[in-house]
């Protein structure tokens, strides 16, 4: 859901944004975290389809790479943004990159700049930028996120691969049905219309279904298309999703792979935010986007236990966000002060089992995918086949 957002800036401006958040809440929080003061909050109505949507496409990941690589050739900040604008045929990459250089020269800093596009620079990247603006630092601060962003999408590529073979395998065996259903019953229908009082239940159920497609095809057609369509637009919204998360979480295999994804995204955010300086509590509220509602209301408690004293081994652990070992490597963090790098450990041994995990279920579901496939589609052919049989019987 997006919210519009009018907020005064710390240079008592007021200002309008568009969050992309969960909730009210959630955009609240964003906004906070993004330095605002926020006077109002409305929802956008938005009523276009998924793929009509205006999206800001801005390659964040290749900004960060090409202003490194900038950075260490030794060019300055504003002649790197003004390379890089320059390079630009034009299109939204072009107008952002102009923003922030026209911010630039107007005194203000990157982070500052960045503020103002909360839809194209997340908080985490604006407050990794601001945390290394006293120092001078960038090229670091750059390269934090660019190792952040890396390790995130080794384990989604990894999760993404391992769903490419089933989802083939259901897209082909769900046009062989339609083939089936659609072509090839109707046809065996016009063979068997002179014994249809002796053919078997199941059989004649399977050939009037493809009659009725043959001469429904059109109206089926349609019918399909808007399925598709409404299952697409149901799988945008947020109470649909969050829906059938709640019941994904409830399967206890899926589940607990579930939310140890989430904790490796959350502790890998927090030890690059602590890394970089950022207050653990202000780490935490900046972090809470990434969990689903379930553990952001534990998280709320921790970081309230956190703010009351309380060690964060003890305060994680209370509130079911660690694991035995992640427990114990949190302790071992607290007593060396080393918490940020303790966390991205953490954050590497949770990636570590979801990947033992996805291989695993990926060699045990394709075969029994497969073998479901096979059975329906064998199923369908024995009944198309079955009064053939029983006919070459009775003539024996």
């Amino acid at each position: 859901m997006k919210f519009q957002v009018k907020a005064l800036r710390e240079s008592d401006t007021i200002v309008s944004m568009v969050f992309d958040a969960a909730d009210r809440d959630d955009a609240m929080r964003q906004a906070q975290a993004s330095g605002l003061a926020v006077l109002s909050m409305s929802r956008e109505a938005d009523w276009r389809l998924p793929g009509l949507r205006r999206r800001t496409k801005f390659p964040l990941a290749l900004f960060a790479q090409e202003m490194l690589a900038l950075q260490e050739a030794g060019l300055t900040l504003v002649e790197a943004i003004e390379g890089l604008a320059e390079k630009e045929a034009g299109g939204p990459t072009r107008a952002i990159l102009e923003h922030l250089k026209i911010q630039l020269h107007q005194g203000r800093t990157l982070s500052q700049s960045m503020q103002d596009l909360p839809e194209v620079f997340p908080a985490l990247f604006v407050s990794t930028v601001r945390a290394t603006e006293r120092t001078g630092d960038l090229p670091d601060a750059l390269r934090r996120y660019i190792a952040y962003e890396s390790q995130l999408e080794v384990v989604r590529k990894k999760i993404v691969s391992a769903s490419i073979y089933p989802v083939l395998l259901i897209g082909v065996g769900a046009l062989v049905l339609l083939f089936l259903l659609g072509y090839v019953v109707p046809k065996f229908s016009h063979v068997y219309e002179d014994i249809q009082g002796d053919l078997p239940l199941l059989s004649r159920l399977l050939l009037g279904s493809g009659k009725f497609l043959e001469a429904n095809g059109m109206a089926a057609g349609l019918v399909f298309l808007a399925a598709c369509v409404a299952a697409v637009r149901l799988a945008t919204l947020t109470n649909v999703r969050r829906w059938i998360g709640t019941r994904l979480w409830s399967v206890p295999a899926i589940g607990e792979r579930m939310r140890l994804y989430q904790l490796a995204r959350f502790y890998r955010t927090l030890g690059m935010l602590l890394r970089g300086g950022t207050p653990v509590v202000t780490a935490l509220d900046m972090a809470a986007g990434l969990l689903s509602p379930a553990l952001r209301a534990s998280l709320a408690l921790a970081a309230q236990s956190i703010r009351e004293g309380r060690a964060i081994s003890d305060a994680m652990s209370a509130n079911n966000l660690t694991t035995p070992v992640a427990l114990r490597m949190l302790r071992v963090g607290e007593r060396s002060g080393r918490m940020d790098e303790m966390m991205e450990r953490i954050a590497a041994f949770y990636d570590d089992e979801i990947s033992r995990w996805v291989d695993w279920f990926t060699r045990l579901f394709e075969p029994l995918l497969m073998a479901v496939i096979g059975v329906v589609i064998g199923g369908i052919v024995v009944l198309m086949y079955l009064p053939v049989f029983e006919l070459a019987g009775s003539i024996q």
